[in-house]
C-alpha cells in the first residue's frame, strides 16, 4: 500500500520549502557564536528567547541583564544579543550568555580600536591594586588602568574622577586572557604634546627671548620660564664665559634676564638657550696676553688638582698642582691659595683652539734647584732636618732651600743592618749629610750620611789576601764569629767553615767576647766593598810555612801540617 502517492501537489511543496528553510537555519547555528533571540516570555526569575533554528526557547537570568545594563530590554518583543554555548545540553536545554556575549562584543570593539590606535571612552569605577577599574562606556568591558597612567603628574586621590565618562588610550591587549590595559595619561600628554609642539613653532635659532624668569635650578642648569607658555634650559656652561659651578652662585628663583636661543628640537619639544652668547667672548682678548710673561691673576675655585684663576672676568686659566712648588710634588692647593687671592703667575701655554690657558706659580720664583748646585755642588757637605721616613728611606728637609732630599738607608752608615741603623733616627732630628746626585730635569737630590764619615773599608786599601790581621771577637753563634779588626769600625763574619782545619777545633763556642785572634784575608773586592777572613786560611799558611822551614825535600812538605801530625800519631799508637 502506498502512502503519499502524490508528491507533487502544492502542498507537499509548500512543507518541502519550509522544511528546507528550517534545516538551513539550524545549520547556521554554530556553538560559541553571537546570536540574537527574542523575548517571548517574562518571569520573576527569567526571561525566554525564541531564535529560529533551534527547537527550545533559550533561558536567562534577569539578574544578568540587569548587571549588563540591560534591563530595559525585559520586555516581550525586545531583541538580546546572547553566546550561544549549548545547542542541546544533557537535558536538552538550549544554553545562552548574554554576559559572555557582550564581552565579546566589547572585545572586538577593542580590540579594532587598539589596531587602529583609537582612543576609547570609559569611565573609572573603583580603585583596585597598583591602579583602578575602567569600564568601557559603549560595551561595559572592563579594564585596567596602571597607577603611573592615571595622569602625567603624581596624584593622591582619584575620587574626583570616578564614574566621570573620558577618553582612554589601549596600551595592551591580552587576547588568551582577555584583559586590556589603558592609560589616561597619554590621552593627556598627547594633548599637551599638541599644544607644545604648536608653542615650539614660534620660536627659533638666533631669537632673543626678554625677561625670561628663573623657575629652578639643579647641578647642570637653570630653568627659565619663557612668556608662561614654555619653561627652557640653560646649561651651566651656557651661563657665563666665567666658570660657575652652581646656578644658585648666580641667580635666584624670580630673577628675570633675556635669553638667546641656541637650539629647537622639534621631535623632544625643547629649546635651548645661552646667557653668555649674549655678551662678547672674553677669550677673544687672548691676544692681549703673551706667553713666558708674568701677570696676576685671581683665584675662583680650587680643586684637589689645581686652582681655577681669572686673567679678567671670564677669562679662565688653570693653575695645575705640580705647577705650584718646585719641590712638592703632591702638594695640595689649600695650603697655598684661598679663593679670591690674588696672585702672580706665569704664563705657559695658549690653546686658542682647546680655548685653554696654562700658568706656573713656581716659575715666578727661582729654582730652588739652581741655586743648590750652585750653592752647594756635588760632594759638599749641606745640612737638614728629617721630614718624614718610609720603610727603606729617609727625607731631609734642605736648610735654606725648599727642597726635600733622599737619603737611603743603605747611605746611613758603613756598619750594622741598614734598618736597623734607620731605628736611631727619628723626625725633626737635624743631619749634615754630603750631597751625592743633584737630577734638576727630575728634580731629585740624593744624599748620603756614612760618606760624611771615615770609611772603615779604607783599612784594607793597602791590604792583600793572604795578609793576617787581628781581630777583636764580638760574638759568637751556631753560624761562626762576628769580629772586627782593630783600628777599623767595620764588622765582618768568620763562617764556622772557617774556624780551623780539623772540623772538631771548628767550634765557635771556643771563643768568647773580647778575646783578641788572628785571621787571614781569604777575600778582598775593594771595588765590591767585600771581605771574608779565615782562621782556617791562617792555620793553613802557618802549617805550610813550618812544613817548607824545617822539613826536608822528601819529607812531605807539601802535606798540610795536621794531615802529617795525623800520620806521626797513627804511627806511634802502632808501635
Amino acid at each position: 500500500m502506498e502512502i503519499y502517492k502524490e508528491t507533487n501537489t502544492v502542498a507537499s511543496k509548500e512543507f518541502e520549502k519550509l522544511l528546507d528553510n528550517q534545516i538551513s537555519k539550524t545549520q547556521s547555528l554554530i556553538e560559541g557564536k553571537i546570536i540574537e533571540g527574542t523575548v517571548t516570555k517574562v518571569g520573576e526569575k527569567y526571561v525566554w528567547l525564541h531564535t529560529d533554528g533551534l527547537k527550545s526557547e533559550a533561558m536567562i537570568d534577569i539578574n544578568e541583564l540587569k548587571t549588563l545594563g540591560q534591563e530595559n530590554k525585559v520586555r516581550i518583543g525586545e531583541k538580546i544579543h546572547v553566546l550561544l554555548e549549548r545547542i542541546e545540553d544533557k537535558n536538552g536545554e538550549v544554553v545562552v550568555s548574554a554576559s559572555k556575549a557582550q564581552k565579546i562584543k566589547g572585545w572586538d570593539i577593542l580590540v579594532k580600536a587598539f589596531e587602529d590606535n583609537e582612543p576609547i571612552m570609559g569611565k573609572i569605577t573603583s580603585k583596585c591594586k597598583g591602579g583602578v577599574i575602567v569600564e568601557h562606556i559603549d560595551t561595559g568591558s572592563l579594564m585596567f588602568c596602571p597607577g603611573s597612567q592615571i595622569s602625567d603628574v603624581p596624584i593622591k586621590d582619584v575620587s574626583h574622577l570616578i564614574n566621570e565618562p573620558q577618553k582612554f588610550a589601549l596600551i595592551k591587549m591580552d587576547k588568551i586572557r582577555g584583559n586590556a590595559c589603558v592609560s589616561r595619561r597619554q590621552i593627556i600628554s598627547s594633548g599637551k604634546k599638541e599644544s607644545k609642539a604648536k608653542i615650539i613653532e614660534k620660536y627659533k635659532e638666533g631669537q632673543i627671548i626678554k625677561n625670561a624668569i628663573v623657575k629652578g635650578y639643579s647641578s647642570f642648569g637653570c630653568f627659565f620660564n619663557v612668556n608662561n607658555e614654555l619653561d627652557c634650559l640653560v646649561h651651566l656652561q651656557e651661563i657665563s664665559y666665567s666658570r660657575v659651578n652652581h646656578p644658585e652662585e648666580v641667580f635666584n628663583i624670580g630673577d628675570k634676564h633675556d635669553l638667546l636661543i641656541i637650539s629647537v628640537d622639534k621631535e623632544k619639544l625643547q629649546i635651548g638657550c645661552s646667557i653668555k652668547q649674549l655678551s662678547p667672548d672674553p677669550f677673544e682678548k687672548i691676544t692681549n696676553y703673551k706667553l713666558n710673561e708674568k701677570y696676576e691673576v685671581k683665584v675662583i675655585k680650587i680643586m684637589d688638582f689645581g686652582v681655577f684663576a681669572e686673567l679678567e672676568p671670564g677669562l679662565t686659566t688653570l693653575l695645575h698642582s705640580s705647577e705650584i712648588s718646585w719641590s712638592r710634588k703632591n702638594v695640595s692647593p689649600k695650603k697655598f691659595f684661598k679663593v679670591g687671592d690674588k696672585i702672580n703667575c706665569i704664563i705657559t701655554e695658549i690653546d686658542k683652539d682647546k680655548r685653554r690657558i696654562a700658568i706656573s706659580y713656581r716659575l715666578t720664583k727661582e729654582n730652588p734647584f739652581d741655586q743648590l748646585e750652585k750653592n752647594n755642588p756635588v760632594g759638599s757637605d749641606i745640612s737638614g732636618t728629617i721630614s718624614s721616613m718610609n720603610e727603606y728611606a729617609i727625607y731631609l728637609k734642605l736648610d735654606e732651600y725648599e727642597i726635600d732630599a733622599f737619603l737611603h738607608f743603605n747611605d746611613l752608615s758603613y756598619s750594622g743592618i741598614p734598618e736597623e741603623v734607620a731605628k736611631n733616627f727619628k723626625l725633626k732630628d737635624k743631619l749634615t749629610v754630603r750631597l751625592l746626585e743633584i737630577k734638576k730635569d727630575l728634580q731629585k737630590v740624593r744624599v748620603g750620611l756614612k760618606q760624611t764619615q771615615k770609611d772603615p773599608f779604607d783599612y784594607f786599601k793597602d791590604k792583600k789576601i793572604n795578609d793576617t790581621i787581628t781581630v777583636k771577637v764580638l760574638s759568637s753563634d751556631n753560624k761562626g764569629l762576628t769580629v772586627q779588626p782593630e783600628g777599623c769600625e767595620l764588622n765582618l763574619h768568620i763562617k764556622k767553615s772557617q774556624i780551623a782545619v780539623s772540623s772538631s777545633d771548628a767550634r765557635p763556642s771556643r771563643f768568647v767576647g773580647g778575646e783578641r785572634i788572628d785571621a787571614a784575608i781569604s777575600e778582598l773586592n775593594m771595588e765590591k766593598r767585600k771581605v771574608s777572613l779565615s782562621i782556617k786560611l791562617l792555620e793553613e799558611l802557618q802549617n805550610k810555612e813550618a812544613v817548607s822551614k824545617f822539613s826536608s825535600p822528601l819529607s812531605g812538605k807539601n802535606l798540610p801540617f795536621s794531615s802529617l801530625s795525623d800520620k806521626l800519631i797513627n804511627k806511634k799508637v802502632k808501635k
